[in-house]
């Protein structure tokens, strides 16, 4: 691989492993077992039929955990400590291929762990986000769109790697914007509920008009947080 094409799949692997560790894992096995793409030196194992297995398992068990409304979510809070690392350190394997010095080998170990941890962060907070929303819809939408983006992503990381750098970038000036807004809304639809639960309330609470479903009630904090402006 060339200089330009191992430094694309160093930030790729990062990436991709924040969102969805053993899609990213399962392919990038895959592609070289078949012939498609030579693995650098320090992702060889990757291909291995045993690191294949457990990646395939592990991701047939999230494409069914990462679609639960809740579950998703505890799912996330567990690979808080799963992804970052195994990002770090497959971008650190990346850059061995590069032949650099053991220190620029630790600054893409530190650059991958900060890019997975970038990309895990945006996923685990717009999920949370999503749960909030009563339907269940958007949950199987957002996580089949976050499958595709990594078998996408790393596609173009291996192929396009100037393009996929450049859409990097703008990722990450998008998740700059967004991720404020976000955590905003979040913080509202929180402390509606709280305020809700423990009673402090001002205005009459959901429950207390006839009819009004659960659904109904999360709907309206929902709306609520997001529609207002101060908070």
């Amino acid at each position: 691989m060339e200089t330009i094409e191992l430094i694309s799949l160093t930030l790729g692997v990062a990436w991709a492993s924040g969102i969805n560790l053993y899609a990213a894992v399962f392919m990038l096995g895959y592609l070289s077992s078949t012939g498609n793409i030579e693995l650098p030196p320090g992702l060889e194992l990757l291909d291995d039929p045993m690191v294949m297995g457990a990646a395939g398992l592990m991701y047939c068990v999230e494409f069914f955990a990462d679609k639960t409304p809740g579950i998703d979510t505890g799912w996330d809070v567990i690979h808080t400590f799963i992804r970052i690392p195994a990002g770090a350190v497959m971008a650190a394997g990346v850059a061995q291929g590069l032949d650099i010095s053991p220190a620029a080998e630790f600054a893409a170990l530190l650059i991958g762990g900060g890019v997975a941890a970038t990309s895990h962060v945006t996923k685990a907070s717009s999920r949370l986000l999503i749960n909030t929303s009563p339907e269940p819809v958007t949950n199987w939408t957002a996580s089949i769109a976050e499958d595709l983006a990594v078998i996408g992503g790393l596609w173009t990381a291996l192929h396009y790697p100037v393009l996929f750098i450049a859409l990097l970038i703008l990722f990450t000036l998008i998740v700059v914007w967004a991720l404020p807004r976000i955590w905003r809304t979040l913080k509202g639809v929180f402390q509606r509920l709280g305020a809700w639960l423990s009673g402090r309330k001002d205005d009459p609470t959901p429950s207390s008009i006839p009819g009004q479903t659960r659904r109904d009630i999360l709907k309206t904090l929902y709306h609520d947080a997001r529609d207002d402006p101060h908070k």
